[in-house]
């Protein structure tokens, strides 16, 4: 994995508005690697519900530790496309909708939340979100190495500050998304993460209240 961390310090010196952090890589050749090529074929087969599935005879948490790189890559590249539109000016605070406001804190640099634009919220959030990923000691890449016992509570709580980032592109973007013909690619995205976190209860109901509707059709479409 240490070649992750280098590609990691080379990329995050240049960034463009196009990409908002490095992809985060899963060692070829890796068990992690082969769960993800099994989750790529899976969701090919057009069966979400199915595709998010614990396979048999898998780790709960490495099944969830694959799963949340890859939903970082994939909020990642879809929030990268809109940074132009998602501006200091435009998004002074960090909303999903009129009612949902959300203020930063990660517990340890920034223990009081704090108010901030939509763009400084999500920089931290997934600046926060890569420390975790790059953690060896909460996201083990090597076999064998034992997950860490609070490791599900940390997932939890990544999963609940990324599904923040979808909400606010939702309420705040989506005029924007249209534009660039990339909604159905969002809503792919967006449905693969909410019967993910539906399937291993990961996100508190409470959380998910700023796409509601969205998440009850989308649901509703697939019984």
């Amino acid at each position: 994995r240490t070649n992750w961390k280098c590609f990691l310090s080379l990329v995050s010196g240049s960034r463009s508005s196009k990409t908002f952090k490095p992809k985060k890589n899963i060692p070829e050749g890796s068990h992690q690697y082969e769960l993800l090529k099994h989750a790529e074929a899976t969701l090919g087969s057009g069966n979400l519900r199915q595709a998010v599935m614990l396979p048999e005879g898998e780790d709960l948490n490495e099944w969830i530790a694959v799963n949340t790189v890859d939903f970082f890559n994939q909020i990642n590249m879809l929030y990268g496309t809109i940074t132009e539109f998602c501006t200091e000016a435009s998004c002074l605070v960090m909303s999903a909708g009129p009612r949902y406001e959300y203020h930063w804190a990660d517990g340890t640099n920034i223990k009081k939340p704090i108010k901030c634009s939509a763009p400084k919220y999500i920089d931290y959030l997934m600046t926060w979100v890569q420390d975790q990923l790059d953690d060896e000691t909460l996201f083990p890449s090597k076999i064998g190495v034992p997950f860490p016992k609070n490791f599900m509570s940390v997932a939890k709580t990544i999963l609940k500050r990324l599904f923040r980032v979808y909400a606010h592109i939702y309420h705040q973007h989506f005029d924007s998304v249209m534009r660039l013909q990339e909604e159905a690619h969002l809503n792919t995205s967006f449905k693969h993460f909410i019967f993910f976190v539906q399937e291993f209860n990961l996100i508190d109901r409470r959380e998910l209240a700023p796409l509601q509707e969205l998440i009850e059709k989308l649901g509703s479409k697939d019984r």
